[in-house]
């Protein structure tokens, strides 16, 4: 009688056959970049007044940001630089509005280009998700004035639930800062 002898399945160091070794999969998360997007630029003109109202996006969310810097050029040179506080809180958006007033008078007629340029302002003076649009506007005064100026005048400046903190309001909290300063050095006992 024959018998069929089954080789054992287990294996043994002689035939080690080489598995595999799969490497955990990784979870795919989306990088989460910073970034201010400028969506629009609206242009009214008012007897040598040009109101702008510039609308921006807060990417990926407004609670990634705390303070925007935005600096108005006209014809290559800096009108203003204003920093923006943004709201963080559940009534605010995601999408901001940012409006100014540009007194023209003296300007003379032709084309002008401005540009709007929003960015984060690092400590060490770098600046952060940088982001500019510019556009060039046909400029014809109602009235002529006798004197030309180059440089237009930004006459008020308001954004939608943007305060804005300008160059006197920094130096007033300078001030109470050093008083405060004083203040806490004056009380201390010498010993």
């Amino acid at each position: 009688m024959r018998a069929d002898v089954k080789h054992s399945k287990q294996s043994t160091f002689d035939n080690i056959s080489e598995t595999k070794k799969s490497e955990p999969a990784k979870a795919i998360t989306p990088e989460l970049r910073k970034k201010i997007e400028i969506t629009d630029i609206t242009v009214s003109t008012r007897e040598d007044e040009w109101v702008f109202k510039v609308s921006f996006r807060l990417l990926p969310s407004k609670t990634a940001f705390s303070r925007l810097t935005l600096d108005v050029y006209f014809d290559e040179q800096k009108l203003e630089s204003l920093r923006l506080r943004i709201i963080q809180g559940p009534l605010a958006a995601d999408d901001l509005e940012f409006s100014f007033v540009i007194d023209m008078t003296g300007i003379a007629q032709g084309q002008h280009c401005l540009r709007v340029e929003m960015y984060e302002l690092w400590s060490s003076k770098e600046k952060l998700t940088c982001t500019s649009k510019e556009m060039t506007l046909e400029y014809a005064p109602v009235r002529r004035e006798d004197r030309l100026v180059k440089v237009p005048i930004m006459k008020t400046a308001a954004g939608v639930d943007l305060p804005i903190v300008s160059d006197s309001e920094k130096e007033i909290y300078r001030e109470i800062e050093e008083n405060m300063k004083k203040e806490t050095v004056s009380k201390r006992d010498e010993w």
